[in-house]
């Protein structure tokens, strides 16, 4: 889905934050990533780094409320890493480091898939889809699952204000270990000293209505108090959780809680997170004008048909309800997955081996997963919780391995990182799910950390800034032209000189009469992406150049503070005496290859060149192919494979694929 400018939260507010399945055994509460990852170090926002207030804030908490410390301390880190996020509320309007949720206060009316007009099947088989308008209203208290209202209750509790939980980080923690307190009370527990009898509170203070994804929610935090975490959060508190070995929680509390046993169906997930089969309809209806129509996905025969290699990150631009609407709508959009915020909860949709209708390129589409989280791109600080980048982490683990799928950045996508399929489509593609996605540490999560893999001969870099300390500024979250609030960012801009003050480079296949690139949030026309590889073109003291869409593309990258490391791999060149070099928006096979009954799909090169002398970082050489899929009916459906090879590259912001017959494949540095 795309980000929109439309505000998310209150201007007001915005402006003053700128400064598993079934129960799991015992076992499964070790490290439920294999190699946990070490904790990072945000960068400080305040000028005392080293103070110990929030540290000290949970102590007293758990003295007052007899919660154990590390019980407190573990339910936080997996819901906010003991951020505060200056009083934000996140997605799902939860506060403070114990993400107390108060959503009425929080959730603002938000678009859908109303920006833009990308078809998000992507292929001229099946008429275009047009984006719907579908604006989410805030509902009624009384509609309101109780996840999304446990600051009222904390207030209750506690006797402090709901203002005061919102925006004092101490109060916050006091009011989270209420809330464990009563739900302790409330199961008929001890207040007890042991983390291990705590189980149940734990599960109960994730807000889920099922018994697999609370016992999950309890399994995470007892695995982050097994590791241990120590780091410093967005405010410049320094905050300890010393491991502690040896627990042995009663998972079996859950089953008493009265919780729900979601439907599995046919989900495809680990065991290691709670999933439940909501299918998105395969339906044959009449459109408007009376003609035979379906959606929302086309069945096929994945992987044996085709090859899965490729998974898409979205952000869902609206909250969990009425996402779920949008999916299970016969006549749009669909993906395989939907996540949910408030406790990484997955929703499946579309089975692995169906092609799903999500990221505006049939061939990426008939060829990827798509998974959506609920979130919002353009609001930096209606934050992704800890819990939701795990499960999510997880889930791609699990489809990496199942399918083949390497966990690199030109496998694991942003729908923002999708090309479009013509020069036309090109500025209607997608934006999400953006900046502020935070992809090193959701690689990190899934034990793949960006690193440095080559001296400075290697050929390429990576992109890998220090997320928390890079905060380029962005305008149009709340309004066309006005700036974001500062935050941390995945993003590295690119210009045409190495001088903070040159221009930035610009797309011409978004603005193809030669406007500037932006600073926009959405404008995707001057930025690298952690994770993102690309060939060096050239060094100058504190910058780097890298060949990007056609050109050589300066971005800074001290020393002190680098914004990419050095890496070494295959790259594209121009084979022979070529002087350009055609990009595509997809890798379709040679018109000879198509049978009788088929339509040819043309060969279509976008605006770009790639030039004599320039290299691209280089992920699959993939087969000319194309899905058809034009009906309800498979029978007529067809796999056509050519002869012709492409190689997919790092060519700009997004992905783009060039003819095997025009290019060499050399090693970086060489």
């Amino acid at each position: 889905m795309r980000g929109s400018a439309t505000a998310r939260i209150p201007a007001a507010r915005r402006r003053a934050v700128r400064t598993a399945g079934a129960l799991v055994s015992a076992g499964l509460l070790l490290p439920l990533l294999g190699a946990a990852p070490a904790a990072t170090s945000a960068a400080p926002s305040s000028s005392d780094a080293s103070s110990d207030g929030l540290q000290s804030a949970f102590a007293a908490a758990a003295t007052e409320y007899r919660v154990p410390q590390s019980v407190l301390l573990g339910v936080s880190y997996l819901q906010s890493r003991w951020d505060a996020h200056g009083g934000a509320p996140s997605v799902t309007g939860g506060y403070g480091p114990m993400h107390l949720t108060d959503a009425r206060t929080a959730i603002a009316g938000a678009p859908h898939h109303s920006e833009g007009d990308e078809d998000p099947r992507g292929d001229a088989s099946r008429g275009v889809l047009k984006p719907k308008e579908f604006t989410a209203k805030v509902p009624k208290e009384s509609q309101l699952p109780d996840r999304l209202k446990t600051l009222p209750r904390a207030a209750e509790l506690s006797g402090q204000s709901a203002e005061r939980l919102r925006t004092d980080p101490a109060a916050n923690v006091r009011g989270g270990a209420a809330l464990l307190a009563a739900a302790q009370k409330k199961l008929g527990k001890p207040l007890s000293d042991d983390p291990a009898d705590w189980y149940g509170a734990i599960a109960r203070f994730s807000g889920a209505d099922d018994q697999a994804t609370a016992a999950t929610y309890a399994n995470d935090v007892f695995a982050v108090i097994h590791d241990g975490q120590e780091r410093t959060t967005d405010s410049g508190q320094h905050v300890a959780l010393a491991a502690v070995a040896g627990l042995k929680p009663d998972a079996a509390q859950v089953r008493g809680m009265g919780l729900r046993k979601a439907p599995k169906g046919e989900t495809e997930c680990p065991s290691t997170v709670s999933c439940e089969w909501i299918p998105a309809p395969y339906e044959e209806f009449k459109d408007p004008n009376g003609n035979d129509d379906y959606g929302n996905h086309d069945l096929g025969n994945r992987p044996k048909t085709q090859s899965i290699d490729t998974i898409v990150i979205h952000d869902t631009e609206g909250r969990w309800e009425g996402v779920l609407n949008l999916v299970q709508d016969p006549t749009y959009v669909s993906w395989q997955y939907t996540l949910r915020s408030t406790d990484g909860h997955i929703a499946q949709h579309v089975k692995a081996k169906d092609v799903a209708w999500h990221a505006g390129n049939w061939y990426v589409n008939s060829k990827s997963i798509g998974l959506e989280h609920e979130g919002f791109l353009t609001a930096p600080d209606t934050w992704y919780t800890e819990a939701m980048y795990r499960s999510s982490a997880r889930l791609v683990k699990y489809l990496s391995k199942k399918y083949g799928i390497p966990l690199d950045r030109q496998h694991i996508i942003g729908h923002d990182n999708v090309p479009g399929t013509l020069p036309s489509t090109i500025a209607g593609m997608h934006t999400d799910p953006g900046p502020y996605w935070d992809w090193q540490h959701y690689f990190t999560l899934m034990g793949k950390p960006f690193k440095r893999s080559a001296g400075p001969n290697g050929g390429l870099v990576t992109v890998a800034p220090d997320y928390a300390k890079n905060q380029p500024e962005y305008t149009g979250c709340v309004k066309a032209g006005e700036k974001c609030a500062p935050h941390g960012s995945a993003a590295v801009r690119v210009h045409t000189e190495p001088r903070d003050d040159a221009p930035l480079i610009k797309d011409i296949g978004l603005r193809p009469g030669g406007g500037e690139s932006t600073t926009g949030v959405n404008d995707t026309g001057a930025r690298l992406s952690t994770g993102q590889q690309y060939a060096v073109a050239d060094r100058k003291g504190d910058w780097t150049a890298v060949w990007y869409l056609g050109q050589k593309a300066w971005f800074k990258n001290p020393k002190k503070q680098p914004t990419a490391v050095d890496a070494k791999g295959l790259v594209v060149t121009p084979k022979g005496d070529a002087k350009e070099v055609p990009v595509y928006g997809r890798a379709y096979p040679e018109k000879e290859a198509y049978p009788a009954g088929v339509p040819v799909q043309p060969v279509t090169p976008l605006p770009y060149k790639l030039l004599a002398g320039q290299k691209y970082a280089t992920g699959d050489k993939v087969p000319g192919e194309y899905f058809y899929a034009p009906t309800f009916d498979t029978a007529p459906h067809k796999v056509v494979r050519g002869k012709d090879t492409y190689y997919e590259i790092q060519f700009g912001h997004r992905v783009a694929y060039v003819r095997a017959a025009d290019v060499k494949v050399v090693r970086s540095g060489s």
